[in-house]
């Protein structure tokens, strides 16, 4: 009898071509850290979007500046009943399990062995934009959050090398995001837990 590991592997023969049917969530727990022919890592930062394998690439330093900026001020701020991480994927079905650049999510939910969070976990998704994810950032992500009953998204622009962070919020009726404002300089907020956000701190 043919085992999943062994089912990816053949699989991966065929690297970049997608199995039929698409890659499942299910598929990113079983993925070597290395390619098929020897890439190195290419599989060490992976998420599933609508069925299709998406590498992450090496990213510019305001992006890796404003996820660790952003992480930290969160983390300063959150309860004890939350906890904030980073890159870390959420399986929303069979063939979504994207992995937002800053998350916050239950302390309940936190074991070492976790490979992934259920949506019902999750209560902010953060993305920040770069060139390569412009697209999936601005259309294709808030439609899967959304869709799942995440409640809280932001979007972190970069404007001439200064962080701009557009809020939303979840209207439970129709599943789609609301913006709550536009910030360049500083914020406050009551939800998910009360935090004040400066942005002269994210590229710190």
């Amino acid at each position: 009898m043919t085992t999943t590991m062994e089912h990816t592997r053949d699989v991966l023969k065929n690297w970049p071509f997608p199995p039929p049917g698409g890659w499942e969530a299910d598929d990113l727990d079983r993925l070597p850290s290395d390619g098929p022919n020897g890439e190195l890592d290419i599989f060490k930062r992976v998420e599933l979007i609508d069925g299709a394998l998406i590498l992450m690439s090496p990213q510019r330093l305001f992006h890796e500046s404003v996820i660790t900026g952003l992480r930290h001020l969160l983390d300063t701020q959150a309860p004890e009943e939350f906890r904030v991480t980073t890159q870390f994927t959420v399986k929303i079905s069979k063939n979504q399990r994207p992995a937002p650049d800053v998350l916050v999510y239950n302390t309940a939910a936190a074991a070492p062995d976790r490979t992934f969070f259920q949506p019902s976990e999750v209560h902010l998704v953060a993305e920040v934009v770069s060139p390569e994810s412009d697209y999936r950032d601005r259309k294709v992500k808030p439609r899967i959050y959304a869709a799942a009953g995440i409640e809280h998204f932001w979007i972190i622009s970069d404007e001439s090398g200064k962080p701009v962070i557009a809020t939303y919020e979840l209207d439970p009726d129709t599943h789609t995001y609301d913006c709550t404002g536009i910030y360049r300089d500083s914020f406050t907020r009551s939800e998910p837990f009360d935090l004040e956000i400066h942005f002269a701190e994210l590229l710190r």
